[in-house]
This record gives C-alpha cells, sequence and structure tokens, in this order.
C-alpha cells in the first residue's frame, strides 16, 4: 500500500486536520481503562494466491504483523492474535447493527446454492452464513491466511485479491457479500463490476459500509477534538493511499451497483450511537458494541494508517489513543455515525428494467 507525499502545512489546514504533535500538548485524561474488554461488564461479553512460504512472511510494522505486500494485496488492518479478536468482537457487532442479521437481501433458501464473502477476514460471517444455509457452498476470500481450518465442511477460504481481475466463471453465485472494505478496494466501480459479472442472473449483490467520520446533533462533538480529528485522519490517509475511506460518504456502493447494471436497488441506512449514552436501549446497545469492537484493538487500528501513512510518531498515536477513550466513554459526548447497506440484483437475460 503506497503512500504519497507528505501533506504541505496549507493541505492539512485545509482538510481540518491538526498536527500530531496536538494532543501531546492538550492535557491528558484520567482514570482511563486501556481495556476495551472490561466495557462488557460480564454480560456482554490475483486472484487466488497459491500458499507458498512467502504468504507467511508477513510484515512487521511498529510491533504489529500485516499481510506482505504482494502486488497490490494490502491491508492496513494487522493480522496478528490480538486483531483477530477484534475482528470476532467486530463480527457480532456488524450483526447487532443489522437487528441480529447476517444481511439484508431477500434470499431463498432453496435457491441459494453458491455464495462468496469478500474480504472475510476472520470468516466468522461464513460460518454463521453455512449455519443458515446448510447447503449452501460458502467461499471466504482474503489476501491472508488468518481464518480457522477446522470449519463446516460446505465451506472453504482461499487466498484472493479482489483488486485484481476475479478468475471465477461468469455466472457462478448467488449471493456475494462485501463488508467493511473501505481503505482495501482501488475501485469500487471494478468491484461491483466483477460482482455482477460472477453473479448468476437473479443474484444478489450486497455491501456494509459505514461512514468513517463521527458527528453529532448538539454540538457534543467538538471541532478539534479527538472523535472530530478521527475522521478527519481517515480520510486524509486514504487520499494518501489511493484506497477511500469515503464510501459511505460518495455514495460508492449505490453508484457502483447502478454502473454495473444491478436492478431492484435497495438502500437500507443506520444510525449508530457511539457508547452507550442514547436513551433507546437498543441504540444504546448497538453503541456499545461499536465502542467494544474500537476499544478492543484500537491500537492496531491506528497503527498503520496513523503512523505509517500520516507519520505520526508512536508517542503521539498513544497520546491521541487516550484521549479518544476518554471521550468514547464520555456519556455527554453525544457523538454518532451512519451505516449504509446496499443490496441489488443482477436481471435474468431479457429482462427489462422497471
Amino acid at each position: 500500500m503506497s503512500t504519497s507525499a507528505p501533506l504541505t502545512t496549507q493541505e492539512a489546514a485545509e482538510a481540518g486536520l491538526l498536527p500530531a504533535s496536538h494532543w501531546q500538548h492538550e492535557p491528558l485524561p484520567e482514570d482511563v481503562d486501556d481495556d476495551g474488554a472490561s466495557s462488557i461488564n460480564g454480560s456482554f461479553l490475483s486472484s487466488t494466491a497459491s500458499l507458498s512460504e512467502s504468504i507467511f512472511k508477513y510484515r512487521t510494522i511498529h510491533g504489529r504483523t500485516y499481510h506482505s505486500e504482494i502486488g497490490n494485496a494490502d491491508s492496513w488492518e494487522p493480522n496478528d492474535a490480538a486483531h483477530v479478536d477484534a475482528l470476532e468482537v467486530a463480527h457480532h457487532m456488524y450483526t447487532i447493527v443489522l437487528g441480529h442479521k447476517l444481511f439484508l437481501s431477500p434470499l431463498d433458501k432453496k435457491k441459494v446454492t453458491k455464495v462468496l464473502d469478500i474480504g472475510t477476514g476472520v470468516g466468522s460471517w461464513v460460518i454463521d452464513f453455512v449455519d443458515e444455509f446448510p447447503n449452501a457452498e460458502v467461499i471466504g476470500t482474503d489476501i491472508t491466511p488468518i481464518q480457522p481450518s477446522w470449519v463446516p465442511p460446505n465451506c472453504r477460504f482461499e487466498l484472493d485479491d479482489c483488486n485484481q481481475e476475479w478468475t471465477w466463471p461468469d455466472n457462478t453465485f448467488d449471493f456475494i457479500h462485501c463488508r467493511s472494505m473501505f481503505g482495501i478496494v482501488i475501485d469500487w466501480d471494478d468491484l461491483f463490476r466483477q460482482a455482477y459479472r460472477t453473479s448468476k442472473p437473479d443474484g444478489w449483490v450486497e455491501s456494509f459500509v459505514n461512514c468513517i467520520t463521527m458527528r453529532s446533533d448538539d454540538g457534543t462533538v467538538k471541532e478539534g477534538s479527538a472523535m472530530d480529528q478521527w475522521g478527519k485522519v481517515w480520510i486524509a490517509g486514504g487520499k494518501k493511499t489511493g484506497r477511500t475511506f469515503e464510501v459511505y460518504d460518495h455514495d460508492l456502493q449505490q453508484k457502483g451497483m447502478e454502473k454495473a447494471g444491478f436492478v431492484d436497488i435497495t438502500v437500507k441506512e443506520f444510525y449508530i450511537p457511539v457508547g452507550v449514552w442514547h436513551k433507546d436501549k437498543e441504540l444504546a446497545e448497538k453503541g456499545l458494541w461499536w465502542k467494544i469492537a474500537i476499544e478492543t484493538d484500537l491500537e492496531g487500528y491506528l497503527n498503520y494508517i496513523f503512523r505509517v501513512v500520516m507519520g505520526w510518531s508512536p508517542e503521539e498515536t498513544a497520546v491521541y489513543a487516550k484521549h479518544l477513550r476518554k471521550e468514547l466513554n464520555d456519556p455527554n459526548i453525544h457523538a454518532y455515525f451512519n451505516v449504509r447497506v446496499v443490496y441489488g440484483r443482477k436481471p435474468h437475460p431479457g429482462e427489462v428494467p422497471a
């Protein structure tokens, strides 16, 4: 994942970015619990690559391991044990956001026989999906082999880079699923073009993405706060790497599906409070799990984009993380973000769009 030249002072100012050194001059928050799991309180708890030795020669960056760079196959997320745990928590959080569901597309269990999960991560979605669809063959792909080896017989994992030309034949899958791939996908239009080609007629494609920006309606997310800077740093990092984090902001899911030729495109929006400040019990649960998912490996999420891409020092990143944790746990800050799920159907031959 290449980076461009450092941002100029003017470019940083236009993006609303504070210098990384800013956080070291701010008073340090007190009583910040660095153990994200403590929030659970006991009650919540390319194309296909050959499995060669080079795949397992991970890069070590600031003490964390990442997929070894092979062509364009790269990720800003670590692939070590600490982040695997965080991805497991994130999977649970995603299902809660969707009302304890794995997907929203109107699938027919009698007709779904072959399914693809792009960027499967630790493979939790695949394993849960085959429980609901025991007669379907489900493939999960990722660029790094962090999936379990013991899996149900009707699912498997393959090493694959979704930014390369897909090798599956036309009209292969009844359902293609893609979740939280911002900062990974190089060309979203091409992603949906390939998904369209490899979908069967009447097959569904679904994409889940959240907005990277945290905001508030009452001014409690203040300009220059850690929450305010969170989204701005990620967006700037995406511009430097050429892999955008503004998928939600630019509506790339719906636009990409429309360009590819999908029909019956449906857009679902979700409002997610950050933390447990919301009075609505269901929304508070969603906010709690999002907070837990981030806190479980906050350093892992910050390590590559903040330190490698944006050039923050370890000390600057660590101090920023303390400020962010403090704000995440402050019930007087009414922060929220948005999630968008978009799904569409591949028309059958000769079908006239409505």
